[in-house]
């Protein structure tokens, strides 16, 4: 089986596919990974052939690309912002994968992407989604993210429900037409005309069907498989820093992955007034460069690292609620303090609070009201010890393996 993958985005968007890619490979199909030049070195080690798309930035700019995203005021804005950043490299991503396609049996996007599904029925290729964040897929048990909850009946709540979904539907077609119809047109695809309920032959939603699967979908094209996990090397050098600054202790680590966002040197200068003079702390730069703004002994800072190897020292993961980073931390088997930034991270945030395996801190004061919440966190046997069941049970899923099943069942028909 010949399979092209593409996504566009941070490593959250990024990494997951890597793993599925990874995972195919071992399976004995043929690769190839359609993305930014930025994730080469990572998908060629993988053993997936790279295909150049653009734009051809490098980290510094899809760090400012992230700061307009965290400025959307909704799900329609985000939508409307992603797809304007793609519009100038528009017609160049279309002609490669028009061409790449042309040799695959099977074609795999992200959901936020999923008018390319259009291209792919236009060329007869089988064509699946990705998502990592389960609150975009429909259900009669709840509305669209946002929305407002009928409190009546079970018969009258899953009606009205399901057509608030039909509205969010149509209302998220339009939005991408408006933005990239046109080009879409100029390629003989057509313009998007199904984005949440139909957005592909098949939605393989990369979360763990045991916490996450609602008792009804919408229909058999969305497959809940589990996650899909890709790490960075570990650093055995880092390891050696780290155990001898943790001494056998787990502390807090801090890390916003690659989310960026203004005055990040003001912000944690903040933190640093704030932060209990003797408690130990971890600090992930990330993409928005989060600095130790004073010799502090209590903080070590780290750059580039795996989450596995870096959150086995953690007590508290505090973090900005993306899909990758929260699912690192559930299956760290420890508790979670969430500041979210942007588009789905508040919903990954109620979902800690609802699996009751942390909290969620305020953006606009967190620098302020973090360590209360660590102590509140770190005193709570509750919250440990449902983190590590949560963990245990994820340890029982196999997310790489039942996504290449079913993509091999969806080339196969």
């Amino acid at each position: 089986m010949r399979v092209l993958l593409t996504s566009h985005g941070s490593t959250g968007d990024i990494y997951p596919v890597i793993r599925l890619g990874r995972a195919l490979v071992e399976a004995g199909h043929a690769v190839r990974f359609a993305t930014v030049s930025l994730f080469r070195g990572e998908i060629e080690s993988a053993g997936i052939e790279f295909v150049y798309l653009p734009p051809d930035w490098d980290q510094s700019g899809f760090a400012e690309a992230m700061r307009d995203l965290t400025k959307a005021r909704h799900a329609l804005d985000l939508i409307r912002i992603i797809y304007s950043e793609s519009l100038p490299y528009l017609d160049e991503i279309l002609c490669t994968l028009t061409r790449e396609l042309r040799t695959a049996d099977v074609f795999v996007t992200s959901y936020v992407f999923a008018n390319l599904s259009v291209l792919a029925r236009e060329l007869n290729v089988p064509c699946a989604v990705t998502t990592f964040a389960h609150n975009v897929v429909p259900s009669a048990d709840y509305p669209p993210e946002g929305l407002p909850r009928l409190a009546a009946p079970a018969f009258f709540r899953r009606r009205w429900n399901r057509l608030l979904w039909r509205m969010a539907d149509r209302v998220l077609c339009w939005q991408i037409n408006r933005v990239v119809g046109e080009a879409m047109e100029r390629h003989g695809m057509g313009r998007a005309s199904s984005f949440a309920l139909e957005p592909a032959d098949l939605a393989l939603v990369t979360v763990s069907p045991a916490l996450f699967q609602p008792k009804h979908l919408w229909s058999e094209r969305f497959q809940f498989t589990g996650y899909l996990r890709w790490q960075a090397p570990e650093d055995p050098a880092l390891g050696e820093r780290l155990a001898t600054f943790c001494k056998g202790e787990r502390v807090p680590v801090l890390t916003f992955g690659s989310v960026t966002f203004d005055e990040a040197r003001k912000i944690m200068s903040r933190f640093m007034l704030n932060w209990p003079t003797g408690k130990k702390i971890l600090i992930q730069s990330g993409w928005a460069g989060l600095t130790i703004e004073r010799p502090h002994a209590g903080m070590l800072r780290v750059d580039r690292v795996s989450h596995d190897q870096l959150f086995q020292y953690a007590s508290v993961v505090i973090h900005h609620g993306g899909a990758g980073t929260t699912a690192s931390v559930l299956h760290a088997g420890v508790p979670h303090i969430v500041i979210p930034h942007i588009g789905d991270q508040w919903f990954f945030a109620s979902e800690v609070k609802r699996l009751g395996v942390g909290l969620e801190v305020k953006r606009k004061r967190w620098p302020e009201d973090l360590p209360k919440a660590v102590r509140a966190v770190e005193k709570s046997k509750k919250m440990g010890a449902r983190a590590q069941k949560v963990a245990a049970r994820l340890a029982e899923e196999n997310g790489p393996a039942r996504a290449v099943d079913a993509l091999e069942r969806l080339a196969g028909r």
